[in-house]
């Protein structure tokens, strides 16, 4: 196989020669470190050959070739003139072909401007190689792929989520205290009891009621005399702390607000809502002690004492309004309040809710028993305008539709109504949803109404369905966190409903088997 071809300056013409003196001059000013950084910095190294064949015009070759090897591509840009970048340039022809010599000397009147010029140096050859206007260097070709490669990266991580209906469709990685909660605090405190303790304090076995002065000694006495379980309650922390379960990593997800006791018991919760993975921060007082609900078992029957005390007491400006607080509450992107805590903290719901609404986020609240919708009316309705996703069960439903004069009893219609409601951000549709039990959950979006059967279960499977709500929302909440589809949000709080009401309280195993 022949040599690399040698290649020169043609010097039929003067100006040529003046363009091989003020080369060697620039090669021999410029030295081998200069060399070095061309490797480097400067563009590809071009050349153009004149070949002798009829009909054949001077194209670009790059690098090295051997003796009559054909160009690679056709030019036709390069027709009657060599034209390298902007400047026009000397012809570089192969040394060993006679018979382009004599082509080149019948067309070597092309030539450069000398002010059109500009020195570079050789790398391997005896010719002057000019760079091509669009080429890239070596830095700049690895700075655009490593560039482009993190861009396509990134593209490639949002197109891989799922999206809320009504939003684009990115999906962000689940991180800490995206998930804001606020209401009524409670340690829950289980155990196994007799008939005797029962009827000590006029307890039924299976009943709720809230605690009354008769009542003050039965918590402390529970502890001392049964074995007892504590965990982390409240219906919002409940749900809290379910849509924790389902996200299960990262950990303090969810973020959760209220008030608690300088107590042991206030202690313990804090522990609790630790174990549960939940960013609890309380604002503690001393004026009552922390809110507790007894469930006293007796087979297989609850009877439920809560004494909110110290859940009563939130104090807006005292915690809420806390600058280190406030960040958590910036920092969320869906927030959750059970209707409970309107008779607790109106303004600081209202503060929450504003700021949801301006940020154009998520804000959820529950209707959470009949008797809020027929005795806090007022407070409800002030914060309805800023409600995204209202939930609710057929009794609650009921209730409002009453309150609210919607003159039907059809859950279909009261959800469609509900959803109708005059509200503040007309960026998001309002997403009603209302359960029914054993019977199917009703959704209403955009004066749509779906329907989603729930999940079967054998009713001597049902241990306690009094935490289905909390865990029904705590589900749907997981989903939303991770913009997920809505049916895909109404699949996992059915999920957790479905857990939740085969074991006692609301409790669950280590991790969920939901796919």
């Amino acid at each position: 196989m022949p040599g690399p071809v040698s290649w020169r300056l043609s010097t039929q013409d003067p100006s040529c020669a003046s363009l091989q003196r003020q080369q060697r001059t620039a090669e021999r000013s410029r030295g081998l470190h200069w060399t070095m950084l061309s490797f480097f910095f400067l563009p590809p190294f071009h050349c153009e050959e004149i070949r002798s064949e009829p009909n054949s015009y001077r194209q670009p070759l790059s690098g090295r070739f051997s003796q009559g090897e054909k160009p690679v591509k056709y030019s036709r840009s390069l027709r009657n003139k060599p034209i390298i970048g902007q400047r026009q340039v000397a012809v570089a022809l192969p040394s060993s072909d006679a018979s382009n010599q004599s082509v080149h000397s019948r067309r070597s009147c092309i030539c450069a401007e000398k002010k059109s010029i500009r020195p570079h140096a050789e790398l391997s050859s005896n010719c002057f190689f000019p760079p091509p206007k669009l080429s890239l260097s070596r830095t700049g070709f690895f700075f655009f792929f490593f560039f482009f490669f993190e861009v396509a990266q990134q593209v490639c991580q949002c197109l891989a989520g799922a999206h809320i209906p009504g939003e684009k469709n990115i999906m962000s990685a689940v991180s800490s205290n995206l998930l804001f909660g606020m209401g009524n605090p409670l340690l829950d405190i289980c155990a196994v009891v007799d008939k005797d303790f029962l009827d000590k304090y006029s307890l039924k076995p299976n009943d709720q009621i809230l605690a009354e002065d008769k009542h003050k000694a039965l918590f402390d006495e529970l502890v001392k005399k049964f074995k007892v379980e504590y965990h982390a309650g409240g219906a919002t922390q409940n749900s809290i702390k379910i849509a924790q379960w389902m996200i299960q990593e990262p950990h303090k997800v969810g973020t959760f607000f209220g008030c608690i006791g300088k107590d042991k018991f206030g202690e313990i919760l804090k522990q609790k809502a630790e174990e549960a993975h939940v960013d609890a921060h309380y604002y503690e007082q001393d004026q009552e002690p922390t809110g507790t609900c007894a469930a006293c078992i007796t087979g297989d029957n609850r009877s439920l004492v809560a004494n909110l005390a110290a859940a009563n007491c939130y104090k807006k400006e005292k915690h809420l309004d806390l600058e280190e607080n406030w960040e958590l509450v910036e920092k969320a992107k869906v927030y959750y309040i059970a209707g409970f805590f309107l008779t607790v903290s109106l303004e600081s719901i209202l503060k929450v809710a504003k700021h949801a609404s301006e940020k154009n986020k998520l804000f959820c609240m529950n209707l959470s028993a009949p008797f809020i919708c027929q005795f806090f009316k007022d407070n409800l309705m002030q914060v309805m305008p800023y409600i995204d996703v209202l939930f609710g069960n057929e009794s609650e439903a009921a209730a409002f539709a009453k309150e609210q004069d919607f003159e039907t009893e059809d859950i279909k219609e009261i959800a469609k109504k509900a959803q109708a409601l005059p509200k503040v951000n007309t960026k998001r549709q309002r997403i009603v949803v209302f359960t029914q039990g054993k019977d199917e959950t009703i959704m209403a979006l955009s004066d749509k109404i779906e329907t989603f059967p729930v999940l079967k279960i054998d009713p001597k499977d049902i241990v306690d369905t009094n935490g289905a709500g909390d865990a029904f929302v705590g589900g749907f909440l997981s989903g939303l966190v991770q913009e997920k589809p809505l049916d895909q949000c109404v699949r996992a709080a059915h999920y957790s409903a479905n857990v939740i009401i085969r074991r006692a309280g609301c409790t669950f195993p280590e991790k969920p088997d939901f796919k």
